[in-house]
């Protein structure tokens, strides 16, 4: 499967690097008795729709001319924008989320201060942990989060 990555991965950067895109992920999976290769791309100010297709297009038009074939049982080719409420997966997408102080959701392996969830602003960052300014009823706190104990953290959206 990761080589189902790496061979996709290597025919898209040419098309999206055209389109000043920028690839965010790839994934290769099976969901019940389907395989799904999802390609997830992005820009400055967000990709739309239009743009998703394009790309497919021109991916989907490759991959059906690359010989040997590089995914050989059938599949569903999805092109798409992580979305507002993205992942934060690689260093780069942290290190943006600092840049523009964005507001994310962390889950926790354990608790830390007594929570497993924090929602906040992401205001400091290293190799080690990672500080959220959040907001505990009325009052502004922060609290200091070990990397390792982070689960997941993705982008969210403050109501």
């Amino acid at each position: 499967m990761s080589n189902v990555v790496e061979v996709v991965t290597e025919m898209v950067n040419p098309i999206l690097a055209e389109h000043h895109f920028d690839l965010f992920d790839i994934e290769f999976v099976k969901e019940g008795k389907s395989w799904y290769l999802r390609v997830y791309i992005d820009k400055p100010g967000g990709i739309n729709i239009e743009e998703c297709a394009l790309v497919s297009d021109q991916l989907s038009e490759k991959l059906d001319n690359c010989d040997p074939d590089p995914i050989p049982q059938a599949y569903y080719l999805e092109v798409s924008s992580p979305g507002a409420e993205r992942p934060l997966k690689r260093e780069q997408d942290y290190q943006q989320a600092l840049a523009n102080q964005e507001y994310i959701n962390v889950s926790l392996y354990q608790q830390v201060a007594g929570k497993k969830v924090y929602e906040g602003n992401l205001i400091a960052l290293d190799d080690e942990h990672l500080v959220l300014e959040y907001m505990d009823k009325t009052r502004k706190k922060t609290v200091d989060i070990p990397r390792k104990q982070v689960a997941k953290a993705r982008l969210a959206i403050k109501f």
